[in-house]
């Protein structure tokens, strides 16, 4: 098997589990508390950013990873 689908076989599959550990990161750190009829905002928008960091992250590794795939060589 050609070397350049091997890498790009692997980006895709490191790019999906880049786009997981940020979604969940994205889930953990989003919370609202109802208390008394008001709602409170508790997020930890740092850690958010991050994950929104990795999930961009694993869309231009998949981009990178569907090229190489394409790819003529």
């Amino acid at each position: 098997m050609n070397t350049t689908k091997l890498i790009g076989a692997a980006l895709i599959i490191l790019s999906l589990s880049l786009a997981y550990i940020g979604i969940n990161k994205i889930a953990d750190n989003t919370a609202q508390i109802i208390f008394l009829g008001m709602k409170i905002d508790v997020s930890n928008e740092s850690s958010k950013q991050q994950g929104y960091m990795y999930i961009g992250a694993a869309i231009l590794l998949f981009a990178g990873g569907v090229y190489t795939l394409k790819s003529k060589s």
